[in-house]
């Protein structure tokens, strides 16, 4: 489990690349851990108004230009097939958490995921290539990321795996992390970000009861060992 460190104690502002189910979900979280919020989507700030008035004062709606320029730590969660149009300029220098997720049937086949001869992270990160990629947040159901969250320290508290190539970014991640109540588990650089991608067993599933039921499913807490187990699990076919 990666070390919670004072590294990010002046970061105060999440930037959100679009604000579907795990980004207005990271919205809620974050405001509750009383960081401020700057949300986006390919639509317009003025279709985020009534998640802002939800949100409250800590949350405001932009571009996602404005909202990659504002934030400490950005999220991208954008289907895969419009990760290229991220823009690339505002996050130069910035930590950029990635929950992408490859779905083909969604996103078109991409030859070098089928091959398995990348990952989904190391794509952004070649979109991106003076920014610090950090794969995060892509293997949890969203109603039970909203909902699993416990302060530091509790018994039933669940951890999430991370991959990147940035030790700092990293750290800075677990930060995030903590702040909003998870702990983070290192899984590797960004080429081993494949092990908790969509169908590995680290994805989704430690923290299902009954995965086959997800928008009923209450959702159950996951420990470093359970997950590093589920890591060690995956394989390439």
């Amino acid at each position: 489990m990666l070390p919670v460190t004072g590294l990010a104690a002046a970061m105060g502002t999440l930037g959100l690349i679009g604000s579907g189910h795990i980004g207005s979900t990271l919205a809620r979280l974050a405001v509750d851990a009383d960081l401020d919020v700057v949300l986006s989507n390919s639509r317009g700030p003025e279709t985020l108004a009534d998640l802002v008035a939800e949100l409250g004062p800590r949350a405001r709606a932009a571009t996602p230009a404005e909202a990659a320029a504002a934030g400490d730590w950005v999220v991208a969660t954008v289907p895969l097939k419009s990760y290229a149009e991220i823009p690339a300029a505002p996050l130069a220098g910035k930590i950029v958490l990635d929950t992408i997720n490859y779905y083909p049937e969604r996103d078109g086949h991409v030859a070098e995921l089928d091959a398995g001869g990348t990952t989904t992270s190391e794509l952004l990160q070649r979109h991106l290539p003076d920014s610090r990629v950090v794969k995060a947040f892509n293997n949890i159901f969203f109603r039970h990321l909203a909902a699993l969250g416990r302060p530091a320290g509790a018994a039933d508290r669940s951890t999430l795996p991370i991959a990147g190539d940035d030790e700092e970014a990293m750290a800075a991640v677990a930060q995030l992390l903590d702040r909003l109540g998870y702990d983070a588990l290192d899984a590797g650089p960004l080429a081993d970000s494949w092990r908790f991608e969509r169908d590995m067993p680290a994805y989704v599933v430690p923290y299902a009861r009954n995965p086959q039921n997800l928008p009923d499913d209450p959702g159950k807490s996951a420990d470093a060992e359970t997950i590093r187990a589920a890591l060690t699990a995956a394989t390439r076919g």
